[in-house]
């Protein structure tokens, strides 16, 4: 059976930059070992799989080694999929997901996706966090599956080098590190994940769950401008919704074929 897979860089407005992913469109889902060994051989941060249902669509996430139940800039990848390639002209789209319904919606000249926020609580520092990290954080928290890291300024963020063994050994899956921007964006953040196949991520809509309610509480704010520092980089509106972060980014295809299952 032939079906469809495109690659595209979400967040981004030109080729090879933002987060690349690629998007499988399936009648339905295969055995679990099929999708991750699709993920494995794209090689790519994320591969999503998405199923039609009536007027909506199911959707799975795979990095090379784990599914994910949330993935930010895959969803952004697959809504423009649907837009632009299944149904073109389609506004909006809902995907049934393990992290619940989110929507992605055309805005402008990109999409915005609708994501639930991620809680984030303060812990003590651990000695093998910031060994791991090469500084020693501000302050620390978690938000579920990750660390995050509070760093003096947007240059230590940048000029980061982490030990990713030492992180893919840590409690947790991945390791989130901010810092207040420098410049015109709000914040600055890297994101490493190790221990799920992605040594560093270039642009995460995940971790932006934790990062704008984290943001909107120090600065009494619910509106950002937010650049994810990996070496790709990526630019992010950020919105903090009630319960619900809004995310804003463009997506550009880069790769359009068929894989035989």
């Amino acid at each position: 059976m032939q079906v469809p897979v495109l690659q595209l860089d979400a967040f981004a407005t030109s080729r090879f930059a933002g987060n690349p992913a690629a998007v499988v469109v399936l009648p339905a889902f295969p055995d679990d070992a099929v999708l991750q060994a699709v993920a494995a051989a794209n090689a790519l941060p994320e591969t999503a799989f998405v199923v039609p249902s009536g007027d909506r669509y199911r959707l799975r996430w795979f990095t090379p080694t784990v599914e994910v139940p949330l993935c930010g800039h895959a969803t952004l990848a697959a809504g423009a999929v649907v837009c632009e390639r299944l149904e073109p002209g389609r506004r909006r789209v809902v995907f049934d997901t393990a992290s619940g319904p989110l929507t992605v919606d055309r805005e402008g000249a990109g999409y915005r996706i609708d994501l639930p926020v991620r809680t984030v609580r303060p812990v003590p520092l651990q000695p093998a966090l910031a060994a791991a990290l090469g500084v020693t954080p501000l302050e620390t928290f978690v938000d579920g599956g990750n660390h995050l890291a509070l760093l003096p300024r947007a240059a230590d963020v940048r000029a980061l080098a982490p030990d990713l063994a030492a992180i893919a050994r840590l409690d947790r899956t991945g390791v989130v590190v901010t810092a207040a921007g420098d410049g015109e964006h709000d914040f600055v953040s890297r994101y490493f994940a190790p221990a799920k196949g992605i040594p560093e991520d270039p642009v995460t809509g995940g971790a932006h769950c934790a990062l704008v309610p984290f943001w909107a509480a120090r600065t009494g704010r619910d509106t950002f401008l937010a650049h994810q520092a990996s070496p790709r980089g990526g630019e992010l509106t950020c919105r903090l919704v009630g319960d619900r972060v809004h995310l804003h980014g463009a997506c550009v295809l880069r790769r359009e074929g068929s894989i035989e299952l």
